[in-house]
């Protein structure tokens, strides 16, 4: 496969949503839960491409110039998350209200952009940067989750940092295989129904990198 990983910018907005659904569904597609498709996105892709101290990083299959797999997050997540609430979700709360929904899950979705998660302290105490990761199934398990995680290390230890954390769907137990297989273990202090993951850079190298 001619993949390459390049920085992420604003002009991959659609493929980040599209991977996104097509992924949101504890890894597998979550189109037939939408009308509203792009909300995954929304939340979980597209302000990391849109908003202060975001970061982000994409696989491109060279030949067709397509995205297939991306990694993004936040340096400073209590900044983000104060940004996002002043300027990302009220306009998109205004643009998705709750009586437009027929289905559940875009209903959650229209309720979270009201009332969105904010991160725990004791995640944001083992790091201030947070992650999300996600890859087509066609590329996954070749090699390519881990060269995503090598460049995001390698690019927040330039920005001075030594770990970072991500929150897990409890459903997706490949998910957890991969974090733990790099070297993500739950992040001290946090509940174990919350699912909070945390990779400390050192142990990373340690497996291999």
């Amino acid at each position: 496969m001619g993949i390459t990983i390049r920085k992420a910018t604003e002009s991959d907005e659609s493929a980040l949503s599209r991977i996104c659904l097509l992924t949101a569904d504890a890894g597998v597609s979550a189109e037939y839960l939408h009308d509203f498709g792009e909300l995954p996105g929304l939340v979980y892709a597209v302000p990391y491409v849109k908003l202060p101290t975001t970061w982000g990083f994409v696989m491109e299959e060279k030949s067709a110039g397509e995205v297939v797999g991306y990694i993004l997050g936040s340096t400073d997540t209590r900044t983000y998350e104060a940004y996002a609430a002043k300027h990302w979700w009220p306009p998109l709360v205004e643009k998705y209200p709750e009586e437009r929904a027929v289905k559940p899950a875009d209903i959650t979705y229209i309720k979270l952009l009201k009332n969105m998660n904010k991160a725990l302290e004791e995640s944001v105490a083992f790091s201030p940067a947070h992650m999300h990761i996600d890859i087509l199934e066609a590329y996954q398990k070749k090699g390519w989750g881990r060269m995503l995680v090598g460049r995001m290390v390698q690019h927040l230890r330039g920005e001075g940092l030594q770990g970072v954390w991500l929150g897990l769907d409890p459903r997706n137990e490949g998910a957890r295989k991969f974090y733990s297989k790099l070297g993500f273990k739950g992040v001290e202090g946090t509940p174990p129904d919350k699912h909070q993951m945390g990779l400390t850079f050192s142990d990373f190298e340690s497996e291999g990198q």
